[in-house]
Protein backbone atom coordinates (compact mmCIF):
# COMPACT_ATOMS: atom_id res chain seq x y z
CA UNK A 1 0.00 0.00 0.00
CA UNK A 2 1.47 3.32 -1.10
CA UNK A 3 -0.05 6.77 -0.79
CA UNK A 4 -0.17 9.13 -3.76
CA UNK A 5 1.07 12.02 -1.63
CA UNK A 6 0.75 13.52 1.84
CA UNK A 7 -2.65 15.04 1.03
CA UNK A 8 -4.19 11.68 0.18
CA UNK A 9 -2.52 10.11 3.20
CA UNK A 10 -3.89 12.90 5.38
CA UNK A 11 -7.43 12.35 4.11
CA UNK A 12 -7.27 8.62 4.82
CA UNK A 13 -5.86 9.28 8.27
CA UNK A 14 -8.53 11.93 8.84
CA UNK A 15 -11.25 9.39 8.04
CA UNK A 16 -9.93 7.03 10.72
CA UNK A 17 -9.66 9.81 13.28
CA UNK A 18 -13.12 11.14 12.43
CA UNK A 19 -14.50 7.69 13.26
CA UNK A 20 -12.62 7.80 16.56
CA UNK A 21 -14.10 11.23 17.26
CA UNK A 22 -17.61 9.84 16.69
CA UNK A 23 -17.17 6.85 18.98
CA UNK A 24 -14.75 8.01 21.68
CA UNK A 25 -14.22 11.01 23.91
CA UNK A 26 -11.84 13.57 22.35
CA UNK A 27 -12.42 16.69 24.45
CA UNK A 28 -11.53 20.06 22.90
CA UNK A 29 -9.31 18.47 20.23
CA UNK A 30 -6.06 20.07 19.10
CA UNK A 31 -4.02 18.80 16.13
CA UNK A 32 -0.26 19.26 16.37
CA UNK A 33 1.90 18.55 13.32
CA UNK A 34 5.53 17.52 13.50
CA UNK A 35 7.05 19.81 10.86
CA UNK A 36 7.80 19.90 8.20
CA UNK A 37 6.53 16.67 6.63
CA UNK A 38 3.67 16.19 9.06
CA UNK A 39 2.04 19.52 8.26
CA UNK A 40 0.15 18.65 5.02
CA UNK A 41 -1.07 15.43 6.64
CA UNK A 42 -2.16 17.20 9.83
CA UNK A 43 -3.95 19.96 7.90
CA UNK A 44 -6.34 17.35 6.47
CA UNK A 45 -6.88 15.87 9.94
CA UNK A 46 -7.59 19.27 11.51
CA UNK A 47 -10.06 20.09 8.74
CA UNK A 48 -11.96 16.83 9.20
CA UNK A 49 -12.08 17.09 12.99
CA UNK A 50 -12.97 20.82 12.90
CA UNK A 51 -10.01 21.30 15.22
CA UNK A 52 -7.31 23.97 15.34
CA UNK A 53 -3.92 23.16 13.85
CA UNK A 54 -0.52 24.06 15.23
CA UNK A 55 2.99 22.64 15.17
CA UNK A 56 5.26 21.06 17.71
CA UNK A 57 8.84 21.53 16.57
CA UNK A 58 10.92 18.54 17.62
CA UNK A 59 14.39 17.95 16.19
CA UNK A 60 16.14 14.69 15.49
CA UNK A 61 19.66 14.24 16.88
CA UNK A 62 21.56 12.57 14.07
CA UNK A 63 24.58 10.34 14.10
CA UNK A 64 27.76 12.40 13.55
CA UNK A 65 28.52 12.21 9.84
CA UNK A 66 25.14 10.61 9.13
CA UNK A 67 22.56 13.20 10.25
CA UNK A 68 19.68 11.29 8.66
CA UNK A 69 20.22 8.43 11.15
CA UNK A 70 18.43 9.50 14.32
CA UNK A 71 19.82 8.40 17.67
CA UNK A 72 17.81 10.88 19.74
CA UNK A 73 15.57 13.93 19.61
CA UNK A 74 14.65 17.10 21.47
CA UNK A 75 11.36 18.91 22.03
CA UNK A 76 10.80 22.16 23.90
CA UNK A 77 13.46 22.83 26.50
CA UNK A 78 13.36 19.24 27.72
CA UNK A 79 16.54 17.17 27.97
CA UNK A 80 17.31 15.05 24.89
CA UNK A 81 15.58 11.69 24.51
CA UNK A 82 18.04 9.06 23.27
CA UNK A 83 17.72 5.62 21.77
CA UNK A 84 19.86 3.89 24.39
CA UNK A 85 20.20 0.72 22.31
CA UNK A 86 21.47 2.68 19.30
CA UNK A 87 23.99 4.60 21.43
CA UNK A 88 25.35 1.37 22.89
CA UNK A 89 25.56 -0.35 19.50
CA UNK A 90 27.39 2.61 17.99
CA UNK A 91 29.67 3.19 20.98
CA UNK A 92 28.40 6.75 21.41
CA UNK A 93 28.05 8.78 24.58
CA UNK A 94 25.66 11.64 25.26
CA UNK A 95 28.64 13.95 25.82
CA UNK A 96 29.90 13.26 22.31
CA UNK A 97 26.56 14.41 20.92
CA UNK A 98 26.42 17.68 22.90
CA UNK A 99 27.46 19.88 19.96
CA UNK A 100 24.86 18.23 17.73
CA UNK A 101 22.21 18.83 20.38
CA UNK A 102 23.19 22.51 20.64
CA UNK A 103 22.98 22.91 16.86
CA UNK A 104 19.57 21.23 16.68
CA UNK A 105 18.22 23.29 19.58
CA UNK A 106 19.22 26.48 17.75
CA UNK A 107 17.45 25.27 14.62
CA UNK A 108 14.41 24.29 16.68
CA UNK A 109 14.17 27.81 18.12
CA UNK A 110 14.54 29.31 14.63
CA UNK A 111 11.68 27.25 13.27
CA UNK A 112 9.47 27.89 16.28
CA UNK A 113 9.91 31.64 15.82
CA UNK A 114 9.34 31.41 12.07
CA UNK A 115 6.23 29.24 12.26
CA UNK A 116 4.59 30.77 15.30
CA UNK A 117 5.61 34.42 15.12
CA UNK A 118 3.93 36.23 17.99
CA UNK A 119 1.23 33.62 18.54
CA UNK A 120 1.35 32.00 21.97
CA UNK A 121 1.80 28.27 22.27
CA UNK A 122 -1.53 26.42 22.36
CA UNK A 123 -3.03 25.21 25.62
CA UNK A 124 -2.44 21.48 26.15
CA UNK A 125 -3.86 20.76 29.60
CA UNK A 126 -7.25 19.03 29.59
CA UNK A 127 -7.43 18.66 25.79
CA UNK A 128 -7.32 15.72 23.42
CA UNK A 129 -4.04 16.33 21.59
CA UNK A 130 -3.48 14.54 18.28
CA UNK A 131 0.16 14.52 17.18
CA UNK A 132 0.54 13.91 13.43
CA UNK A 133 3.54 13.00 11.30
CA UNK A 134 3.85 11.69 7.73
CA UNK A 135 5.49 8.47 8.94
CA UNK A 136 7.13 6.75 11.88
CA UNK A 137 10.59 5.34 11.14
CA UNK A 138 12.70 5.07 14.31
CA UNK A 139 10.00 6.95 16.24
CA UNK A 140 12.55 8.83 18.33
CA UNK A 141 11.29 12.30 17.30
CA UNK A 142 7.71 11.35 18.08
CA UNK A 143 8.82 9.95 21.44
CA UNK A 144 10.44 13.26 22.42
CA UNK A 145 7.33 15.15 21.32
CA UNK A 146 4.96 12.89 23.24
CA UNK A 147 7.00 13.09 26.45
CA UNK A 148 7.12 16.88 26.14
CA UNK A 149 3.33 17.01 25.79
CA UNK A 150 2.63 14.47 28.53
CA UNK A 151 4.23 16.81 31.07
CA UNK A 152 1.55 19.37 30.20
CA UNK A 153 -1.30 17.04 31.26
CA UNK A 154 -3.45 16.54 28.15
CA UNK A 155 -6.73 14.73 28.72
CA UNK A 156 -5.79 12.31 25.95
CA UNK A 157 -2.65 11.97 23.84
CA UNK A 158 -3.02 10.43 20.39
CA UNK A 159 -0.22 9.79 17.88
CA UNK A 160 -1.34 9.45 14.26
CA UNK A 161 0.56 8.66 11.07
CA UNK A 162 -0.34 7.12 7.71
CA UNK A 163 2.55 4.64 7.78
CA UNK A 164 5.08 3.38 10.27
CA UNK A 165 7.50 0.69 11.27
CA UNK A 166 5.66 -1.96 13.32
CA UNK A 167 8.42 -1.88 15.95
CA UNK A 168 8.14 1.89 16.34
CA UNK A 169 4.34 1.78 16.51
CA UNK A 170 4.51 -0.82 19.27
CA UNK A 171 7.14 1.12 21.24
CA UNK A 172 5.25 4.41 20.92
CA UNK A 173 2.14 2.74 22.29
CA UNK A 174 3.85 3.11 25.68
CA UNK A 175 4.13 6.89 25.20
CA UNK A 176 0.73 7.80 23.71
CA UNK A 177 -2.71 6.79 24.96
CA UNK A 178 -3.57 5.69 21.41
CA UNK A 179 -1.50 5.21 18.26
CA UNK A 180 -3.33 5.32 14.92
CA UNK A 181 -1.16 4.04 12.06
CA UNK A 182 -2.91 2.94 8.87
CA UNK A 183 -0.11 0.93 7.28
CA UNK A 184 2.63 -0.99 9.09
CA UNK A 185 4.73 -2.83 6.49
CA UNK A 186 6.89 -5.62 7.86
CA UNK A 187 9.85 -4.33 5.83
CA UNK A 188 9.73 -0.59 6.35
CA UNK A 189 13.13 0.94 5.41
CA UNK A 190 12.10 4.62 4.92
CA UNK A 191 8.97 6.80 5.07
CA UNK A 192 9.40 8.15 1.52
CA UNK A 193 9.17 4.67 -0.01
CA UNK A 194 5.49 4.54 0.92
CA UNK A 195 4.56 7.67 -1.05
CA UNK A 196 4.53 8.04 -4.83
CA UNK A 197 5.15 11.79 -4.48
CA UNK A 198 7.22 12.79 -1.45
CA UNK A 199 8.72 16.27 -1.94
CA UNK A 200 10.50 18.29 0.73
CA UNK A 201 8.09 20.66 2.49
CA UNK A 202 9.26 24.27 2.65
CA UNK A 203 9.01 26.67 5.57
CA UNK A 204 6.62 28.77 3.45
CA UNK A 205 4.28 25.81 3.03
CA UNK A 206 4.25 25.27 6.79
CA UNK A 207 3.43 28.89 7.59
CA UNK A 208 0.75 28.97 4.89
CA UNK A 209 -0.98 25.91 6.35
CA UNK A 210 -0.86 27.43 9.84
CA UNK A 211 -2.39 30.69 8.62
CA UNK A 212 -5.36 28.75 7.26
CA UNK A 213 -6.25 27.28 10.66
CA UNK A 214 -4.54 28.41 13.86
CA UNK A 215 -4.64 26.89 17.31
CA UNK A 216 -6.15 28.53 20.34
Amino acid sequence: MRFADRIQAGRELAAALSEMQRTEDLPDPLVLALPRGGVPVAAEVARALHAPLDVLVARKIGLPGRPEYGVGAIAGEDPPVYDATALEMLGLTEDRLSSTVAHERTEMHRRQSLYRGNRPEPRIEGRAVIVVDDGLATGVTARAALRHLRRQRPARLVLAAPVGSPQSVTALGHEADTVVCLHQPAVFEAVGLWYEDFPQISDDEVTEALHMTTAH
